[in-house]
């Protein structure tokens, strides 16, 4: 019985992760609250279903089979930096959820679990974009951070600073990105949770 719950384990690990890696290629951006190279996509869903129905663990495991996926499949251009934060920024939201949840199973837990991830992972985020994932890509690139500076402005004229860019793009879209997460989740759990649950 042991063994039959960990090949399960595994196989709804793979398959949600499978799911993500997929999500996480239809990317797009959202112009109208970030530059172009933020784009907005669904990979958290797959994750944030696995961390509530086999565990916050599990969660965890996906978010960096998903990361590690997309890099082999995608390449990188900032030597696996971005990639390194973007697992951060995903476990910084799915594991508060995913420890939440489990300590009581239900949707007001849930929603709390998703409002502290969400939280968590907004403030972490501001701070990975502003000392390592915009420095990285300008590296990468070969561009200053007043570039990125310049091309928040294009967006709120009044930007003159990281600080100010960060402040006004980066949080708006992680916050729109989790409540969109959030959202689709909830609806979607319903019907996947039973398929998934298990004694894992």
């Amino acid at each position: 019985m042991q063994k039959n719950s960990k090949i399960k384990w595994m196989v709804e690990v793979a398959m949600l992760s499978a799911v993500a890696v997929v999500l996480m290629l239809l990317e797009f951006p959202l112009p109208f609250i970030a530059p172009p190279f933020y784009e907005m996509d669904f990979s958290e869903v797959p994750v944030l279903v696995g961390a509530f129905a086999i565990g916050p663990i599990a969660g965890v495991v996906i978010e960096g089979i998903k990361v590690i996926l997309n890099l082999l499949i995608n390449g990188t251009i900032t030597a696996g930096v971005g990639e390194g934060a973007n697992f951060l920024v995903g476990v910084a939201f799915i594991l508060p959820a995913g420890i939440i949840y489990k300590r009581k199973k239900t949707k007001k837990m849930a929603i709390i679990g998703m409002s502290v991830g969400g939280i968590v992972m907004a403030i972490l985020s501001c701070f990975i974009n502003a000392y390592v994932l915009i420095p990285a890509y300008g590296g990468a690139m070969g561009l200053e951070i007043s570039a990125f500076v310049g091309m928040a402005q294009e967006i709120y004229k009044g930007i003159d600073s990281l600080f100010e860019m960060v402040l006004l793009c980066v949080l708006p879209f992680n916050v729109i990105k989790v409540i969109s997460v959030s959202v689709v989740t909830t609806f979607l759990y319903k019907h996947i949770s039973p398929i998934l649950k298990s004694k894992n």
